[in-house]
């Protein structure tokens, strides 16, 4: 039994490669897609980047249900095309469309005064032996 497991150990292990790139390509197709759906973020990008992004997005969406068996080479290829295509945009959509909340660190407000450290409110606690 061993020794079959050691036969097959190569063919597993490519499999689960092919299984992994294929996951991968469809997680990111779908949260792009997601994002740019989101109000807050598809509001920001322009009517063609994100008719560029959908297209890309069904494209490779339609790729991965025509191509099940391809290889993990071909799913890490489409994946990088997708991803060259769009990464500029979004990058682009949050370096120029950094409106008032973005440029805030943590959604903190202007006038919120930053807490500090030392006596204040909260539990006391003693170490008990």
């Amino acid at each position: 039994m061993v020794q079959e497991a050691e036969k097959y150990k190569s063919e597993d292990e490519e499999h689960k490669k092919k299984v992994e790139a294929k996951n991968a390509l469809e997680n990111y197709a779908y949260n792009m897609r997601n994002t740019i759906k989101d109000e807050k973020i598809g509001s920001k990008l322009s009517p063609d980047d994100k008719k560029k992004i959908e297209d890309a997005i069904d494209a490779a969406i339609n790729w991965v249900d025509a191509n099940q068996s391809a290889e993990a080479d071909e799913f890490e290829d489409k994946m990088k095309e997708l991803e060259s295509l769009c990464n500029p945009v979004i990058a682009k959509m949050y370096q120029g469309g950094a409106g008032p909340d973005m440029g805030r660190a943590g959604g903190m407000a202007d006038d919120v005064p930053p807490s500090r450290g030392g006596g204040g409110a909260g539990p006391k606690i003693e170490e008990v032996d």
